[in-house]
């Protein structure tokens, strides 16, 4: 079902999608939106009705729950209630707060079943510059565009910020979108709903949201890549065939009249405009931007939104990217680091972990910790990031080690019997049920292949670039 919606979306551009509600409300679809919702970490969690995916399952059972889901959804008698508000801490200790909406259990099945029918229509639509909540897209490919193009002249960097996306996109604008493709006013009035349920705060306040799309809703990301798909259309108009920056050829003559090229690489709400060009013609991209994002109620940050020139660095989803000298040569290199932010988050929450009046027990932190090591060097293992690693890898059991002296009195003869061998060598640090302290320095280093236009996603075969 997906793969021909989404074969017919890009058959035909101009195609307005009807009679899409009875695919919403079918009974494998509203199966394969509940296993989704269930292998969700959010499972758990639950509404304003205070309801988790596990209290469904006991009380009404996954089969009744469907069917009296989808005999709502027929009758239109469905209303969406409330999300429950959870305000969660920015990182870096900024003090701000960033606004999560966790809706029902049964709202969340639905948005499901929504984003399964239209996720692969506007998929069609949307720009290969955008990476962010895509099928098959993610942050390592963004950062790669960033890398291909800066090492190919374009280091100058609007680096962007949004205020409060999600909180302030236009209902209207973003509707007008969402028409352009889809026919059905049962669809329509049922996105609409999601948009204007409320909010329940938690200090037990309702309140109504007249913009935005709460951050927490499984549709949520779909509606914001669609409305954040007009700066992607407008900054890569001249890329389509037939647009002036086309082809290298057509790019290379701009350059060489004088006037700049540009590229846009978007990851979600975040994003940072590439030009070949000069400080002024970035300038100039950071009021076109402007422009285009205020029709969707949207503009930049004045404080967070700056020109930048890639020697000085650019921080885009926790790395830094930066044009330098090789060391040793005269040669200059566009390379991906580890920005500081993600490493002082790191040793925040292995600080939490391995106080040293702690009273965890060290199997589970050294779960803990290993769960936090694999994800973090997985994520950032295609940057320059063995020192990195190395260097955290002996902060990690420098930590571990000196809650082990306090809790057990040790002192470093004792520390040195029981962690090395005869001949000295260091032994992992092991909980009694065998489990190793991952290390995080064996991690293999390698440079991400950037993949450009040859990403496939779930419904076709790989594109050529």
């Amino acid at each position: 079902m997906q793969a021909k919606l989404h074969r017919w979306a890009a058959a035909d551009p101009g195609r307005r999608f009807d009679d899409l509600f009875n695919l919403v409300h079918d009974p494998a679809t509203l199966i394969g939106a509940f296993d989704r919702v269930a292998g969700n970490r959010g499972a758990q969690t639950p509404g304003v009705d205070g309801r988790t995916v596990a209290d469904v399952e006991d009380q009404v059972g996954t089969p009744g729950f469907l069917n009296d889901l989808r005999a709502s959804l027929k009758d239109g008698s469905f209303r969406p209630l409330p999300v429950r508000e959870r305000l969660i801490p920015k990182p870096g200790g900024s003090g701000k707060v960033r606004r999560l909406g966790i809706p029902t259990v049964t709202d969340r099945v639905v948005q499901a079943a929504l984003k399964l029918v239209l996720e692969p229509i506007f998929e069609a639509d949307f720009e290969p510059v955008s990476f962010g909540f895509r099928p098959n897209r993610r942050a390592q490919d963004a950062i790669a565009e960033i890398h291909y193009y800066g090492t190919r002249g374009y280091r100058w960097v609007l680096d962007a910020d949004i205020e409060a996306c999600f909180d302030r996109i236009e209902h209207v604008a973003l509707m007008d979108r969402v028409r352009l493709r889809i026919k059905d006013k049962r669809v329509l009035a049922l996105v609409k709903a999601f948009l204007k349920a409320g909010v329940l705060t938690e200090l037990g306040d309702q309140r109504d949201t007249t913009t935005g799309t709460p951050q927490g809703g499984i549709l949520s990301p779909v509606l914001a890549n669609i409305a954040l798909s007009v700066l992607d259309e407008h900054v890569m108009a001249s890329w389509k065939p037939g647009g002036t920056m086309s082809t290298e050829g057509k790019r290379a003559y701009r350059r060489r009249k004088g006037s700049p090229t540009w590229r846009l690489v978007r990851y979600a709400d975040d994003f940072v405009v590439l030009v070949h060009g000069t400080e002024g013609d970035t300038e100039a991209m950071r009021e076109q931007v402007g422009e285009v994002l205020a029709p969707m109620g949207l503009r930049l940050s004045p404080e967070k939104t700056r020109v930048r020139h890639l020697s000085d660095g650019v921080d885009f989803l926790g790395f830094h990217i930066r044009w330098r000298r090789k060391r040793g040569s005269d040669k200059w290199f566009v390379y991906t680091f580890i920005g500081d932010r993600p490493i002082r988050s790191l040793k925040t929450k292995v600080r939490a972990l391995t106080h040293r009046q702690s009273q965890l027990s060290l199997e589970y932190v050294i779960v803990r910790l290993n769960q936090i090591l694999r994800g973090w060097s997985n994520y950032f293992k295609h940057a320059v990031a063995k020192d990195r690693f190395t260097a955290l890898q002996h902060f990690v059991w420098q930590r571990l080690i000196r809650m082990l002296q306090t809790r057990h009195r040790w002192g470093w003869n004792d520390i040195r019997r029981r962690y090395t061998t005869r001949n000295g060598r260091w032994l992992p640090i092991t909980a009694a049920d065998g489990t190793a302290l991952f290390d995080m320095a064996s991690v293999t280093v390698t440079r991400y292949r950037w993949r450009g236009n040859t990403i496939p996603n779930r419904w076709t075969t790989p594109r050529t670039a």
